[in-house]
């Protein structure tokens, strides 16, 4: 396929919707809140904006001129920029991680569909023993694999309908919803008790918790949060119009995922203050298990509230979920539909069928496959493992190389100056970020998740 007839985003708000939709997912409404709960608050958030700036960016930067300048799917790019070297690896890892973090991941997205329709229906109460409802949940084989399938063709239903017509058009209607949700959310969170003290947390900062643990946290969760290194960005950066201005995008994606984590904060700690005797450190447990029942006890005069508040915040996992596995499904389709040369719902198809299939191999690994180790890890864990700890800080790492590094510094300023019409001051910092700072730091994230 030649590049005039790869499909485009259609405009600019377009592009930066989906973009952001990529980065925005369950890790900054569900990991951020965790971490941010188990390293300090308000210390880890200001070490996360720095991260953000100084680490994110450049790394995204980077992904979308490979993705722009190659026109072509994530493994291919590498091929185009860099014929004749095995740099075209680096593109297949970004491929290889987002089959299996989507393969693992729809499993989490599924539990939150179940969640929603729980809250819809009221099924939660003061009375119930939420451990037990997630555990019941999770190791039931027929309704965890029922979510999966599910999750998967919602996913399914906007890949097949193309670049333009299905992800910048569900992303023009899905981000602003996701953003309506949050900013109702959070003014909901300012009527409960616990408010003060849980912005206080958020956003006071105490520097002497600013330790190397607290540094290396808020470096992993700006990396992850932001979905660099799985070929997303990258993929979808290949759809930009040469107009398309880089910085700005990037610059707009990176406020919109923080907004949005900072603001699921907001949401979180003051329900979780508004309970006596609950710890802000309640790790990844905290949404499926500590928070429904927080919602039940801090709207207990106003069940009515808290029903409707209970019920948005899952959707608003749904919508986070969604955006994120669509953009993990966009990578591997592009990549079968181009190399393969299949068509794009032949691609999809395989895509869905394959990630559908192991992924109810991983919701079973809560219940009938819990048995079922490798190197002490059940399935779910293993792919986690893998990508998580593996191919995406080293698939991170190498885009700065290959970008600091390798790549003419003539065509990196011409992507990120679109040949000259845009200012970018900063360029030498840029430059210096990738080729030092970046990788550095990247390993030190890959050491530390690996000895974690």
């Amino acid at each position: 396929m030649s590049v005039n007839e790869r499909a485009n985003f259609g405009s600019k708000i377009g592009v930066i919707l989906a973009s952001a939709g990529s980065a925005v997912g369950l890790g900054n409404i569900w990991r951020f809140p965790s971490e941010l709960g188990s390293n300090g608050g308000a210390a880890f958030l200001l070490v996360y904006l720095l991260c953000i700036v100084f680490l994110g960016l450049p790394v995204m930067v980077s992904e979308f001129l490979i993705g722009r300048r190659s026109q072509a799917n994530t493994a291919s790019a590498y091929q185009k920029l860099a014929p004749g070297t095995k740099w075209h690896l680096v593109g297949l890892m970004g491929v290889f991680s987002a089959f299996l973090i989507l393969s693992y991941y729809v499993v989490v997205a599924g539990w939150t569909l179940e969640y929603t329709v729980a809250a819809a229906t009221n099924s939660f109460s003061q009375g119930t023993d939420y451990t037990g409802f997630f555990n019941d949940f999770v190791s039931n084989p027929w309704k965890s694999s029922l979510y999966v399938i599910l999750f998967m063709l919602l996913t399914h239903v906007v890949i097949i309908r193309g670049v333009t017509e299905g992800i910048e058009k569900f992303s023009k209607v899905m981000m602003p919803l996701l953003l309506f949700i949050i900013c109702v959310l959070v003014i909901c969170a300012f009527s409960m008790p616990g408010a003060s003290e849980g912005l206080n947390f958020l956003l006071k900062p105490d520097f002497s918790k600013i330790t190397t643990k607290v540094v290396l946290s808020a470096m992993g969760q700006a990396f992850f949060s932001m979905s660099l290194g799985m070929g997303c960005l990258c993929t979808y950066a290949s759809y930009f119009g040469r107009d398309t201005n880089l910085l700005r995008t990037a610059a707009s994606v990176g406020a919109i995922d923080t907004m949005v984590a900072v603001m699921a904060g907001i949401i979180i700690f003051p329900a979780v203050y508004s309970v006596p005797g609950l710890s802000v450190d309640a790790g990844p447990s905290l949404v499926f298990v500590t928070l429904p029942n927080v919602f039940n006890i801090a709207f207990h005069n106003a069940p009515v509230l808290g029903y409707i508040f209970s019920v948005m915040f899952y959707v608003l996992l749904v919508l986070a979920a969604l955006t994120s596995t669509i953009s993990l499904h966009e990578v591997v389709t592009a990549y079968i539909h181009e190399r393969f040369k299949l068509t794009r719902k032949a691609g999809a198809y395989i895509v869905t069928v394959s990630c559908t299939l192991l992924g109810i191999l991983c919701a079973l690994s809560f219940g009938v496959l819990k048995g079922a180790t490798l190197f002490d890890m059940n399935l779910f864990d293993l792919f986690d493992f893998v990508s998580a700890k593996f191919l995406m800080p080293l698939s991170g790492m190498l885009i700065a190389i290959f970008t600091g590094w390798y790549l003419e510094r003539k065509i990196v300023r011409d992507e990120v100056t679109n040949y000259g019409t845009i200012r970018m001051p900063l360029f030498k910092l840029y430059i210096f970020l990738l080729k030092y700072f970046a990788p550095i730091a990247i390993m030190t994230i890959f050491v530390n998740e690996l000895v974690k």
